[in-house]
C-alpha cells in the first residue's frame, strides 16, 4: 500500500514560484501514475496535472499549462509540482493522488485510489 505526504506549500506573492513535493511510502510507487489536484474554498476539487508511471505522458489543466510542471523521481519515491508565475486564483489546498493505471495520466479523480492530506498554497496579490 502506498501512502502519500505532500509538502512545500506556503504563502507566496503573485508572480512567484513554489515547488510541491509528494513523498510516497511503500512499494510499487513506480507502477502508479500520479496526479495533483487542488481545491479552493467553496469550490470543487479540480485537476491540475498528471504523469504516467514511466514519465512518458503528462497532462495539465488549461489554467496551469505553461506555468506548472509535473515530474517524478522514482528513486526517491517522489512526485513534484513546480509552479511558476503563480496567480491569486491558484490559491487552494493541493493534494497528490495515485492511480494504479500505470499508463494513463487521468484527469478525473475517480481513477485515483490513494490521496495525500494536502498542502495549502496561498498566493497574495
Amino acid at each position: 500500500q502506498v501512502q502519500l505526504v505532500e509538502s512545500g506549500g506556503g504563502l507566496v506573492q503573485a508572480g512567484g514560484s513554489l515547488r510541491l513535493s509528494c513523498a510516497a511510502s511503500g512499494r510499487l510507487f513506480s507502477s502508479y501514475s500520479m496526479g495533483w489536484f487542488r481545491q479552493a474554498p467553496g469550490k470543487e476539487r479540480e485537476f491540475v496535472a498528471a504523469i504516467t508511471s514511466n514519465s512518458r505522458l503528462t497532462s495539465y489543466a488549461d489554467s496551469v499549462k505553461g506555468r506548472f510542471t509535473i515530474s517524478r523521481d522514482d528513486a526517491k519515491n517522489t512526485v513534484y509540482l513546480q509552479m511558476n508565475s503563480l496567480k491569486t486564483e491558484d490559491t487552494g489546498v493541493y493534494s497528490c493522488a495515485a492511480n494504479p493505471n500505470s499508463y494513463y495520466a487521468a484527469r478525473s479523480p475517480t481513477y485515483y485510489v490513494l490521496w495525500g492530506q494536502g498542502t495549502q498554497v496561498t498566493v497574495s496579490s
